[in-house]
C-alpha cells in the first residue's frame, strides 16, 4: 500500500487492488496545485468546506462518500464517524467526519479537520488503528499538544501529521514541528510516500512525515 500526501488533508492510497482518495482540495481556495490526472475507487470527504470538498476533481467515476455510516467497495470497507471541527460541539465551525478505512488488511484512520481530543464512544466506533491521519496545525483544529493527546487515545503504528503551514498555503497554520516535538521526533526527514504492509508495520508508534506531493 502506498500513501501521498498532497497538502492539508488531502491523500491518495493506492492499495492492491483500488486507490482511495481522501479530502480533495480545491487549487484556487488553498493556494495549492492540484495533482494532474487524479483517479480514484473512491473519494472521501470530512466535511463541506472548499479545502476538504473538491470530489468532482477526482476521475475514475468513483464512489463518493461525504459523511457518517458504513460502506463498502472493490474489497474495501469504510465507516465514518461524526465529530465536531471545533472544541464546542459544531457551534463554531460545524460538523466533521473522521474515517476509519479497511485496506489491504490495513486500519487507516483518517481524522479530517477534528477540532476537539475523542471520546470514549468515539473511539470505541473507530475499533482499530494501524495508521493516523491527524491534523495538527492549530487554529481550524487540534493544535500540537491535543493532536499528541489523540494519538495517545487511538495508539497507531505509524501517525502521519497532515493540515499544517506548507510553502504556498493561504492559511496562516502552525508549522509541523511543534507536534514533532511534542511527540519526541523532531529529527526525523520527510519522504515522499509511505509504502507499507501489514506484515511490515512497526511495533511501536511511529511518525512518518509525508513531503508533499
Amino acid at each position: 500500500m502506498d500513501i501521498t500526501w498532497y497538502g492539508q488533508s488531502f491523500f491518495k492510497i493506492k492499495g492492491k487492488t483500488a486507490t482511495v482518495v481522501i479530502d480533495p482540495y480545491d487549487p484556487e481556495f488553498v493556494g495549492l496545485k492540484f495533482p494532474k490526472d487524479i483517479e480514484a475507487d473512491v473519494v472521501l470527504s470530512t466535511h463541506h468546506h472548499k479545502d476538504h470538498n473538491n470530489t468532482g476533481g477526482v476521475s475514475g467515476s468513483p464512489l463518493v462518500i461525504t459523511g457518517p455510516g458504513e460502506y463498502e467497495k472493490s474489497g474495501m470497507s469504510f465507516a465514518g464517524v461524526s465529530v465536531y471541527h471545533d472544541g464546542s460541539q459544531g457551534f463554531e465551525r460545524g460538523a466533521n467526519t473522521l474515517y476509519h478505512i479497511l485496506i489491504d488488511g490495513i486500519n487507516v484512520v483518517h481524522l479530517g479537520d477534528l477540532g476537539h481530543v475523542l471520546t470514549d464512544e468515539q473511539i470505541s466506533q473507530i475499533e482499530a488503528c494501524d495508521i493516523l491521519m491527524i491534523p495538527v496545525g492549530s487554529v481550524y483544529t487540534i493544535d500540537a499538544e491535543a493532536a499528541a493527546k489523540v494519538v495517545a487515545q487511538l495508539e497507531p503504528k505509524v501517525v502521519i501529521p497532515m493540515h499544517y503551514k506548507v510553502p504556498g498555503l493561504k492559511f496562516d497554520l502552525s508549522e509541523v514541528d511543534l507536534f514533532l516535538k511534542e511527540m519526541g521526533a523532531e529529527n526525523i526527514s520527510p519522504v515522499p510516500k509511505l509504502s507499507v504492509t501489514k506484515d511490515k508495520l512497526p511495533e511501536e508508534t511511529m511518525v512518518v512525515l509525508l513531503s508533499k506531493s
